[in-house]
């Protein structure tokens, strides 16, 4: 009955028992908490175990049996499906969850307040994003490709589609641009993706990245006055993350400039700085180049949550959503800075 611990249910709760049940089911077998195969107790161990009737019981089987995750096997009873189906990004959906919850709490919400509130939003439900949404990404460089693919797929259940920005005019010429549901790409690159895709459908998003907190953090704990210099692999990069930290307006720190890693820039940059804050690719550069003095701070980058967001909310809109923030005539700007966002092309912000 071991693995029964973990489940509980509320009969005070809004939300039915036969789903309370059935969702938490769901949750242990997609998170590998109930293995494959795993036999699971009787319907009257369960149904004695958690103090419900056991016809309850007998219905959330009967629920994950037709759904697919568990199946009968005459004479041994209900097991877990060998090859149960797998919901994209199973520890995002926590985490989302969690954050909700603890976000609700801060507002005097309890759990079953934060499920009412959801269930009563009955007339806004957007289908779900599946792992088949495929987004093109445009960049410049193969190293920032990388880092905007590892970001987006992490956070979306999406596939990217990785382009260079010199082979994008080749690439849309050569594949079907109406397999991108949206194109991605820095905010520098922007009028010129929107250039190549405007005989396109393909709404076009700008992506802005931010300085880490733990950084800014360590940053306001510096004496008034140290001059604080920013390096990456790239200009553009480097460009991005002075941006960010500028808009946090630490007043005990005084920015010098940001140049990339390779080249002589860098060795100039160390000589008039206190901190450099650059990615850990770049460290073992800087610290080559900077005196025993100078502090080498690592940040590798977050991306900008309301692009994000405003990415999610596109496509949940193409999926029938009311949530589309797409703009008239199918182009799309996420956010124009950390505390300014842009309104899109045919679509005026009213207060």
């Amino acid at each position: 009955m071991a693995i029964t611990m973990n489940l509980h249910v509320d009969a005070r709760s809004p939300i039915p028992i036969r789903r309370q049940l059935t969702a938490q089911l769901k949750h242990a077998i997609e998170s590998d908490g109930l293995p494959r195969d795993q036999a699971l107790p009787s319907i009257r161990e369960l149904a004695g175990f958690l103090g419900i009737n056991a016809n309850t019981v007998a219905r959330v089987i009967e629920d994950l049996k037709q759904s697919g995750y568990v199946e009968v096997r005459r004479g041994r009873g209900v097991f877990v499906a060998a090859a149960p189906p797998v919901r994209p990004s199973p520890g995002l959906r926590e985490g989302f969850l969690k954050d909700m919850v603890i976000r609700a709490a801060a507002l005097g919400m309890t759990a079953d307040d934060l499920a009412v509130g959801v269930l009563s939003l009955a007339g806004v439900r957007p289908a779900a994003i599946d792992g088949a949404v495929e987004v093109l990404l445009v960049e410049c460089s193969a190293a920032e490709l990388d880092f905007f693919a590892r970001q987006l797929e992490g956070h979306l259940p999406i596939r990217v589609d990785k382009v260079l920005l010199g082979e994008l005019k080749t690439i849309t010429r050569r594949r079907m641009p109406r397999r991108w549901r949206a194109a991605v790409t820095s905010f520098c690159h922007l009028p010129e993706v929107e250039r190549v895709l405007s005989t396109t459908d393909v709404p076009v998003i700008a992506l802005l990245t931010e300085a880490h907190l733990e950084t800014l953090r360590h940053l306001a704990q510096l004496p008034k006055g140290t001059r604080v210099g920013v390096a990456s692999d790239a200009l553009e990069t480097a460009h991005n993350l002075e941006h960010s930290i500028a808009n946090a307006a630490l007043p005990n720190i005084v920015l010098v400039g940001a140049c990339p890693v390779e080249g002589a820039a860098l060795g100039r940059l160390v000589q008039r700085v206190d901190v450099v804050v650059c990615s850990s690719a770049a460290a073992e550069r800087v610290r080559q180049l900077a005196a025993a003095g100078v502090q080498v701070m690592i940040d590798d980058r977050a991306l900008d949550q309301r692009a994000i967001e405003m990415l999610a909310a596109l496509l949940v809109g193409q999926n029938g959503g009311t949530t589309a923030v797409a703009a008239s005539g199918g182009r799309t700007r996420s956010s124009a800075g950390p505390s300014e966002r842009r309104t899109p092309r045919g679509r005026r912000s009213h207060g």
